[in-house]
């Protein structure tokens, strides 16, 4: 790739930034995976999400599994859309995102290997929350 009249001058490439190149692999995983699997969230074609959900989920809101669903989708698809403009905002809502969908899965009792996984996401949105911050200053 080659550098631009600014970055010339500036004697900064992306190649030579890390934490540029950081900030936009975290931004561009966090925009996208929300998306996607929100979107999934309406067709069920990666997973059958419903057995994600905690029974407790269906006794507090009085709503079939599939309509949390819909909204847990709903909620998903923003989160990216937030993070891809304006990342700062964007990586704390996918983290507190995340932070339920983990506790769900521990009240669930079963996918602690999701659970895991889920952790280590979170802590990759709070990542890109720090490179965000630091970036607009």
């Amino acid at each position: 790739m080659k550098a631009t009249a600014a970055e010339k001058a500036n004697g900064r490439t992306l190649a030579a930034e890390p934490d540029r190149q950081a900030f936009l692999l975290l931004r561009t995983v966090f925009t996208i995976a929300p998306v996607v699997f929100g979107l999934d969230k309406f067709t069920n074609i990666l997973a059958d999400w419903t057995v994600y959900l905690a029974p407790v989920a269906t006794s507090v809101l009085p709503l079939p599994a599939q309509t949390i669903m819909y909204t847990v989708g709903g909620v998903e698809i923003i989160a990216g859309i937030l993070v891809a403009a304006r990342p700062r905002i964007g990586s704390l809502v996918v983290a507190a995102w995340l932070l339920g969908i983990i506790i769900n899965l521990l009240i669930l009792g079963s996918f602690y290997d999701v659970a895991l996984r889920d952790f280590g996401l979170l802590v990759g949105a709070l990542a890109l929350n720090r490179l965000a911050t630091a970036r607009s200053h």
